[in-house]
C-alpha cells in the first residue's frame, strides 16, 4: 500500500499569464520564457525553504513550512520578475499569478493532495498578473510578521470549494499607489547606510541608488526650486542638444556633445556651470529661458542641435541671456565626423570668451585668447582623436545615464570597445572603472565571484586611466571610491579627493565625495557644509539632498532634516532611504510610531527593516522587532552586515553588534565609513571593543591625518 503523510502546510500555486496564447503565436519564444521562468523561480524557492512538489505545464506547486515563508517567497518572485520585465518588450514579459493557502495536505507517492492544494489553486486565479492572493488563514498568520499592506477582496465562491472564504491581495511596493513595501532583496554587494561614505553613488551623477531596483528615477523630470540669489554672471547651463538626425538612435551623440561641452566648461577656473542632472532635467520640456535661468540659478544658457548623417555632422549652437532670452552668439558648424573634436573645442573656447567679454565689456585680446585656449585644452585632457572610439564613449555615457543594470552593462561594453580602439583613451578607462564599480555594488549576477571580478576590473581600469592622465578627475574619483569603500584607506582617499576637488571644484559628485569623507573622519559640520554646496550646484540631485538630510538628522537638527526629506521624495520617490530617511529622523527623536510608518513606504528592504526593527524595539514591541531583524538577517546577511550590526547596537546587544561589525569588515561593507558618528551606535561607545575596532578600521583619532 502507498505510504501517506498528513500535515499542515502552506501551499503556493504559480501560473504564467498568457502562456497558452503565446505558445500558439510563437512556440519558440514561449519555450524560452518558460525555461527562464522555471530557472528564476527554482533559484528563489530554496531561499525560503520551499519544496517544489511538481510543475503542471507553466505552473508550479510548492510547499512551505509556514505561511510567512510562502508569502516572503511570493513577494521575492514578483519583485524579481518586475525587475526583469523592466527593460524588455511586452511580448517577452514573464508575468505570474500567485495564490497561497495554508491547510491540511496529504503526501502520497511524491505528490500532495487535499483542500489546502485545491484552495491554493483556486485562489491563484484571482491574483491578477503580477499579483499575490492569499486566504484569510494566511493573512491572519502573517499580518503582524510581514511588513506589508493587504487589500481585502471580500468573500468569494471558489470552484469545487464548499465554503465561502475571505481573500486578500498583498500590495507590492512597486505597484502604482502602493504605500507600504513588501519584501525587496538587496543586491549581492556592499550597501548604503545613513551618513555613510557613499562615494560609489557620487561616481555616477546621483543615479546609482535611484535605480537600485527596477524603478526609473524621476530626477530627470523634476524641476528644482528657484534660487533666491542673483545668479553669478559667469554662470551657464548647457542644455541637452536636440537630436535632429534621421536615426533617432543617434540621441547618444547629441546628448554626448552637450555633456562633453558641459564637462569641459565645468573645469574652467571661475566658471559656474549647472550640473548635468539639473540641466538635463529640462530635456523635452517647453520652459522659457527665464524659467530655466531662475530655476538653475544661472545667467546664461547654451542650447543647440546635432544632425548626424553618415560621415558628416552639423552642430548648431547658441548662447543666450537667461533673464531676457537675448541671443548673444550663435553659429552653425558642418564638418566631417572626424573633425567633431575641433568643433567641440571651438564651442568651448567661444562660450568662455563670450561670457568673459560680457563681464569685462571688451573683446578678448590675443593674450586672453591664448589663456582661454590653454584652459580649454587642460579641461579636455583624457580624450581621444579616434572617431570610432569617441562614438563608443558617447554611447557609454548615454547608457550610463539610463539608470538600470541592463544599461550599465551596455555602458561597460561600449567603454570596453572604446579602449580597445584607443588604449590611451583615459576618459573611457574611467568609464570602465565607474561601471564596474556600479556592477560590483548592485549587480545580482555572479554572487561574490562576480563582485570580486568587477572590483578587480575597476582597480585595473583606474590604474590605466591615471597612468595615462594623472590629473583626470573622474579617474581620481574612482580611485577614491576604491580607497574608501573597499580598502578603508582613509588618508589615501583624503589626498585623492582633495586633488580631484582642486581640479574640478564645481563637480557636485566630487563635492559629495569630499563630504562623505568628512563623515568618515567625524567632521559633521564640514560635511553638511559640503552637502549644501553640492545641492546648490545640482538642485535636482536627490542623492546630494538625501545626504544633507541624513546628516542634519544625525546631528539632531531635526526640523531642518524633516524639511529636506520631502524634497528627496519629490525628486525620486523610488530611492532607498527616500522615506526611511525621514523614519531615521523620527527614530532619533524617539517618535517610534512615526518612524515605522515613514519607513514602511520605502522601496529599499534593508533600510526599511533597519528602521522598523529599531522603532518596534523602542516601543517595546519585541516580537515585531525580532521579526524585522530576522527578515533582514535572512535576506541580507551577505550584503547588509553593517545594518544588522546597527540594529543590535541600537538594542544594546553589544556582543552581537560587534560580531556583525567584524563580519561587515570582512565583507568590506562601505557602511563602516559612518562608524565614528553613527547615531545608532552610541550604546557601544563605552565598551573596550569600540576603540579597538576603530583602530582596526584605521579610524582612531591618531590614525587620521
Amino acid at each position: 500500500m502507498p505510504t501517506e503523510e498528513r500535515k499542515l502546510a502552506a501551499i503556493m500555486f504559480t501560473d504564467m499569464v498568457g502562456y497558452s496564447a503565446l505558445a500558439q503565436r510563437d512556440d519558440k519564444v514561449a519555450l524560452e520564457l518558460l525555461e527562464e521562468h522555471r530557472r528564476l523561480l527554482r533559484e528563489i524557492f530554496p531561499q525560503f525553504h520551499g519544496t517544489e512538489i511538481k510543475t503542471i505545464g507553466d505552473a508550479f506547486l510548492v510547499e512551505f513550512g509556514s505561511a510567512l515563508e510562502a508569502a516572503q517567497c511570493a513577494i521575492e518572485i514578483q519583485r524579481t520578475l518586475a525587475k526583469r520585465n523592466h527593460d524588455v518588450t511586452s511580448n517577452r514579459r514573464i508575468e505570474l499569478k500567485i495564490g497561497i493557502h495554508i491547510g491540511d495536505v496529504v503526501h502520497r507517492d511524491g505528490d500532495v493532495y487535499g483542500d489546502g492544494v485545491n484552495i491554493a489553486s483556486r485562489i491563484e486565479q484571482l491574483a491578477g498578473a503580477g499579483g499575490i492572493c492569499v486566504s484569510m488563514d494566511v493573512e491572519r498568520q502573517i499580518r503582524n510578521a510581514l511588513e506589508a499592506r493587504f487589500e481585502k477582496f471580500g468573500s468569494a465562491d471558489l470552484k469545487n470549494i464548499k465554503l465561502r472564504m475571505d481573500l486578500f491581495r498583498i500590495i507590492l511596493p512597486w505597484e502604482k499607489g502602493a504605500e507600504s513595501p513588501a519584501r525587496r532583496t538587496s543586491k549581492k554587494s556592499p550597501l548604503l547606510v545613513p551618513a555613510a561614505i557613499l562615494v560609489i553613488l557620487a561616481l555616477l551623477a546621483g543615479w546609482w541608488w535611484m535605480q537600485r531596483k527596477n524603478q526609473q528615477s524621476v530626477a530627470a523630470h523634476a524641476v528644482p526650486a528657484a534660487p533666491t540669489n542673483t545668479p553669478d554672471q559667469k554662470s551657464v547651463a548647457v542644455l541637452p542638444f536636440v537630436n535632429l538626425s534621421d536615426d533617432k538612435g543617434s540621441e547618444y551623440f547629441s546628448d554626448g556633445v552637450s555633456e562633453e561641452l558641459l564637462t569641459v566648461l565645468q573645469k574652467i577656473p571661475g566658471m559656474h556651470v549647472a550640473a548635468r542632472t539639473s540641466a538635463f532635467s529640462f530635456k523635452g520640456k517647453n520652459a522659457t529661458a527665464q524659467e530655466i535661468g531662475q530655476k538653475l540659478g544661472v545667467a546664461h544658457l547654451v542650447e543647440g542641435s546635432v544632425r548626424k548623417a553618415g560621415d558628416s555632422v552639423r552642430i548648431a549652437a547658441r548662447l543666450t541671456r537667461a533673464d531676457t532670452g537675448e541671443e548673444l552668439w550663435s553659429e552653425n558648424f558642418t564638418r566631417d565626423l572626424k573633425d567633431v573634436f575641433a568643433v567641440q573645442t571651438e564651442l568651448a573656447e567661444t562660450i568662455v570668451a563670450q561670457v568673459r567679454d560680457r563681464l569685462t565689456g571688451s573683446a578678448a585680446d590675443s593674450a586672453d585668447k591664448q589663456k582661454i585656449q590653454a584652459e580649454v585644452q587642460a579641461a579636455e585632457k583624457g580624450g581621444t582623436k579616434n572617431v570610432e572610439a569617441h562614438e563608443f564613449y558617447l554611447q557609454g555615457r548615454f547608457y550610463e545615464n539610463r539608470h538600470s543594470e541592463k544599461s550599465a552593462r551596455e555602458a561597460l561594453a561600449a567603454y570596453q570597445h572604446a579602449v580597445a580602439l584607443d588604449p590611451g583613451f583615459a576618459l573611457a578607462w574611467a568609464g570602465v572603472a565607474q561601471t564596474n564599480l556600479w556592477l560590483a555594488a548592485f549587480s545580482t549576477e555572479g554572487g561574490q565571484k562576480g563582485f570580486d571580478a568587477h572590483l578587480a576590473s575597476a582597480r585595473d581600469a583606474v590604474a590605466r586611466a591615471l597612468s595615462i592622465e594623472p590629473d583626470l578627475p573622474n579617474g581620481l574619483l574612482a580611485r577614491a571610491t576604491i580607497e574608501t569603500n573597499f580598502d578603508f584607506n582613509w588618508n589615501a582617499a583624503a589626498q585623492t579627493v582633495a586633488k580631484a576637488l582642486a581640479l574640478a571644484p564645481a563637480d557636485p559628485n566630487i563635492v559629495i565625495a569630499a563630504a562623505n569623507l568628512e563623515i568618515a573622519r567625524g567632521n559633521m559640520d564640514r560635511a553638511i557644509e559640503l552637502y549644501r554646496k553640492a545641492v546648490d550646484l545640482d538642485p535636482v540631485n536627490a542623492q546630494a539632498r538625501s545626504f544633507l538630510a541624513f546628516n542634519l538628522a544625525a546631528t539632531k537638527r531635526f526640523a531642518e532634516a524633516r524639511a529636506e526629506f520631502p524634497r528627496v521624495v519629490e525628486l525620486n520617490p523610488a530611492a532607498p532611504w527616500a522615506h526611511a530617511g525621514l523614519g531615521l529622523s523620527y527614530l532619533l527623536e524617539n517618535k517610534f510610531e512615526e518612524a515605522a510608518t515613514a519607513a514602511q513606504a520605502d522601496a529599499g528592504e534593508w533600510c526599511r527593516l533597519l528602521i522598523v526593527s529599531c522603532a518596534r524595539w523602542g516601543q517595546k514591541r519585541v516580537t515585531e522587532s525580532d521579526a524585522a531583524l530576522a527578515q533582514l538577517t535572512a535576506n541580507e546577511s551577505e550584503t547588509a552586515a553593517y545594518q544588522i550590526a546597527e540594529v543590535y547596537g541600537y538594542r544594546g546587544d553589544k556582543d552581537r553588534a560587534f560580531e556583525w561589525l567584524e563580519r561587515a569588515r570582512r565583507q568590506r561593507d562601505p557602511g563602516l565609513a559612518s562608524l565614528r558618528k553613527d547615531p545608532l551606535l552610541p550604546n557601544l561607545h563605552d565598551d573596550p571593543r569600540w576603540n579597538a575596532f576603530l583602530r582596526t578600521m584605521g579610524l582612531a583619532d591618531d590614525q587620521l591625518k
